[in-house]
């Protein structure tokens, strides 16, 4: 893959990469009417998206960054977003062009003040893969080989303009409004932020992993502080193949069982127990190997999850608080989903949306095995989800629904659902994590 020298890094410099890929949706627009005379609605409209998410994303892989980043979150709403851009979009986990050598080699004499031949007896200069933050080089000490990632520049200092961007493209997209939006755009920008700190990653690292360590069929890398940096973060090389590639070839039944097993417990033992869940669940950030273990490659994303959410949110996993309604309504409001401002049609717009939502989403918790290869389920969530998005009574009315941690929670369930249902896992059991610690 060709490599990149610079990356824009300024306000102004990002802003007219984005106004450049603009203008280029705006010429697909143009040939979009054309195309509508020419052939069907549904082949113009194909066409336009499949034109668009290649221009737009070919637009954010130069910036890299929290642009590219947002991208990357966007890839896993596939009930969402038609199939062109989740495809092009969902490249930003794991495959973007990579820096060049001598914005390696001076990352390393800006952190280390030292070339990294200096540091490590063999360093390979070509990165193994890169994402929208960061990328991965291949090194070797004292015999063991290590994986060295290593931040783009400009990236951490960039994030507050780059949201400032896309802001407005988010709010349309959501139904976000202008009023209290503020507050979930600030969740993402510290989130954003905190995956720019290396030494942060690092301490999340090993919290996790050994945390977790109790939990058969996974594993973690191990970490060395004296190689990592705020910028740059070594740990062991793992071998293995990355989720999607696994997933891509024909299903081996059983394997698939235990891997979805042992990605399920760490999430519910994290969530249950730790009350801090990885939040970035996307194939890029496992692997697998040749025993069937899942790896865990990445915790720059993790949410903390209070008390005072964690309790309704899940109390409204049970099916008798849902066919509650006056505690369900109740909880609904403690959630932030129903408002003290709400108009009565506004209430019951939204207590029947949540009703179908929650009687749908949390079915697996009612159950002591589940089937996430269950095709009907997962095409009722599709179905559900195109109904709202183009829901024009939804439109008309507030969007900001919702705790601000409803972004990153609901977020990880989402992309732990679609990597239950890749690896087409039966026989999941529910509540096989050891519940305390």
């Amino acid at each position: 893959m060709k490599t990149i020298n610079t990356i824009p890094t300024s306000k102004i410099q990002r802003a007219s990469k984005l106004l450049q890929t603009g203008a280029k949706v705006g010429v697909n627009y143009v040939k979009y009417y054309g195309d509508k005379l020419l052939h069907s609605e549904a082949t113009a409209q194909e066409n336009l998206d499949e034109s668009n998410a290649k221009d737009i994303y070919d637009g954010l892989k130069t910036m890299k960054g929290s642009a590219l980043k947002v991208a990357q979150m966007l890839s896993m709403e596939k009930n969402i977003l038609p199939r062109a851009y989740v495809e092009k979009f969902s490249l930003a986990q794991f495959s973007v062009p990579p820096l060049s050598a001598p914005l390696i080699v001076k990352s390393f004499k800006n952190h280390f003040g030292k070339h990294p031949s200096e540091i490590f007896d063999k360093f390979n200069l070509n990165s193994v893969n890169a994402a929208s933050i960061g990328q991965v080089h291949k090194a070797e000490k004292n015999g063991e080989t290590l994986a060295v990632k290593i931040q783009y520049p400009g990236i951490a200092e960039s994030i507050s303009s780059d949201l400032a961007l896309v802001k407005p493209i988010a709010m349309r997209m959501f139904n976000i409004q202008g009023k209290d939006s503020d507050r979930y755009f600030k969740e993402v920008e510290e989130k954003l932020t905190e995956e720019t700190d290396y030494i942060l990653e690092f301490q999340q690292s090993e919290e996790i992993a050994n945390a977790c360590a109790h939990i058969p069929n996974l594993k973690f890398p191990s970490y060395y502080q004296e190689f990592s940096s705020e910028r740059i973060l070594t740990m062991s090389w793992m071998h293995g193949i990355h989720l999607s590639e696994y997933t891509a070839k024909p299903i081996q039944q059983e394997k698939s069982n235990q891997l979805g097993q042992a990605l399920w417990d760490f999430y519910m033992f994290q969530i249950h127990s730790l009350k801090k869940v990885h939040a970035d669940p996307h194939p890029g950030n496992f692997l697998v190997n040749t025993e069937g273990e899942l790896i865990v490659i990445d915790f720059g994303c993790m949410k903390t999850i209070p008390v005072e959410f964690y309790i309704p949110y899940f109390e409204l996993a049970k099916k008798e608080n849902i066919e509650n309604p006056a505690y369900f309504e109740k909880k609904l409001y403690e959630l932030e989903i129903l408002r003290p401002d709400d108009s009565a049609a506004e209430i019951v717009f939204f207590k029947k949306l949540f009703y179908e939502m929650l009687t749908l989403f949390t079915q697996p918790f009612q159950q002591e095995t589940f089937d996430f290869s269950d095709a009907d389920f997962f095409g009722k969530i599709a179905d559900l989800g195109a109904k709202y998005a183009k829901s024009a009574e939804l439109k008309e009315m507030n969007g900001n629904r919702g705790s601000k941690h409803f972004i990153y929670i609901n977020r990880t369930f989402f992309g732990l659902y679609n990597l239950m249902f890749d690896l087409k896992a039966k026989n999941v059991k529910i509540n096989n994590y050891s519940p305390q610690l």
